[in-house]
């Protein structure tokens, strides 16, 4: 019995380190981690209970009298009433009873706990934030204006737009991108040209049939389409140089709209005592802010990947995000952090500030809405008004518009506030706030 009473004793010793392990991960894991933790934890604990349970059996028959020889251990354990589970690498006692419930719950424990690992693993792969692999078109990009790309980088051309690059989160390097942005308007200067032949002896309309033979000269439709093969590759071309800047606008525009509720979050967190550290993987491991958290997990990066200190890491970050108020956040932390300041004054003033400023937006996008609103009710619904009145009056004088039938009026007239009210949904959505 002295053998079992010991097993047990090592057993409950490693469950106990595993509850301290599991109960280490529930600040920093999220919602969804956290239940899954909480099962372990309790399988955990009626795992120990059960094994409590079978102490005392164990150390009522602890004796320092001899054995009988002809009394075989297999009899006394079962005239003990008690079985032994076997966990890989060792055995553990437990009441006969408690067999059953005991490998239930070392059953669950293992299923929870593998669910999590593949949680985990998710997360990591989440977190590992770096470019992407290159795909085929990147290639063959590549292949053509690599050395034309890393040269020009090299002289310091295209500097902003490198950096805007970095700021928007695209997940290619710059070298590539600039590769793609030579490759594509050289490839639809081929597409232009066919688009351009087509249209020489081709042309489209909004009736039936739509594509006709062209009838007219030929040089005129040579001097009508002629632009089309040098707008299209300037107009991408163009496109491709924009867009990281257009990206980095709207992707600091969204994690402005996180940042106020990200930072009372962290102020809370901070009024625990945790480390400075711990609150980033809080914030970053969570799904809470979906664009102010990747900025978050490139912090993180810095310091389990590159090595860097807090400080360090918060600078690099702050120079390198979107949004210019996270960027002061960053900024201002690593000042605090470095003199030995309080993070929860700093975090409650901050939020202060970034609160005032959601209020103020809202109430902007509040007037913005009612100017609409008042534009809106003037040109969608009063001037149709207006305009059905011009039909009838044009119906019952029998005059045409621009040599326009009464069906072809209406339907014009349809279809114009059908596009206005589009136009109106679209600026909208683009003047409201997420949150």
């Amino acid at each position: 019995m002295f053998e079992e009473l010991r097993e047990n004793i090592r057993t409950q010793e490693g469950l106990i380190r595993e509850l301290g392990n599991f109960y280490s991960k529930l600040g920093m894991s999220n919602q969804e981690d956290t239940k899954l933790i909480m099962g372990i934890i309790d399988s955990i604990i009626k795992r120990i209970r059960i094994s409590n349970q079978t102490i005392p059996e164990l150390v009522r028959h602890v004796t320092l009298a001899k054995q009988f020889t002809n009394v075989k251990v297999g009899d006394l354990q079962k005239a003990k009433k008690i079985q032994k589970v076997n966990l890989g690498n060792k055995e553990v006692a437990v009441k006969s009873k408690d067999k059953k419930k005991f490998i239930e719950e070392l059953n669950i424990s293992k299923s929870l706990i593998r669910r999590l690992q593949r949680s985990e693993l998710k997360q990591e792969e989440e977190t590992s934030y770096g470019a992407k692999r290159a795909g085929f078109y990147s290639k063959i990009a590549n292949k053509i204006f690599l050395k034309k790309s890393q040269d020009w980088l090299e002289r310091g051309l295209f500097r902003k737009l490198v950096l805007d690059i970095r700021k928007s989160n695209i997940n290619i390097l710059s070298p590539t991108y600039i590769s793609i942005m030579f490759l594509t308007p050289i490839i639809m200067i081929f597409v232009s040209l066919l688009l351009a032949i087509f249209l020489l002896f081709f042309s489209a309309g909004f009736t039936f049939p739509f594509i006709t033979t062209y009838e007219g000269s030929l040089g005129i439709r040579i001097l009508q389409t002629w632009w089309i093969i040098i707008a299209i590759p300037i107009f991408t071309w163009v496109s491709f140089y924009f867009y990281p800047t257009l990206e980095k606008k709207s992707l600091g525009t969204k994690i402005d709209q996180e940042l106020p509720f990200m930072v009372i979050q962290m102020g809370s967190i901070a009024g625990s005592g945790i480390e400075p550290v711990e609150i980033f993987k809080i914030i970053g491991l969570g799904k809470d802010y979906r664009y102010a958290g990747k900025e978050v997990r490139k912090l993180l990066n810095q310091i389990n990947i590159y090595g860097y200190d807090l400080v360090t890491a918060l600078t690099n970050i702050a120079n390198s995000t979107p949004s210019k108020k996270l960027s002061e956040l960053f900024g201002g932390l690593a000042i605090t952090i470095s003199s030995g300041g309080q993070l929860e004054t700093f975090f409650e003033k901050r939020a202060d500030s970034l609160l005032l400023e959601y209020s103020l937006e809202r109430e902007r996008f509040t007037k913005v809405a009612e100017t609409f609103m008042d534009i809106y009710i003037s040109v969608v619904i009063a001037t149709p008004m207006i305009l059905l009145l011009l039909l009838i009056m044009v119906s019952v004088s029998g005059i045409g518009v621009g040599g326009l039938g009464i069906t072809q009026l209406t339907t014009a007239i349809i279809l114009l506030v059908a596009v206005v009210n589009v136009i109106f949904l679209i600026f909208l959505n683009m003047k409201q706030p997420s949150y």
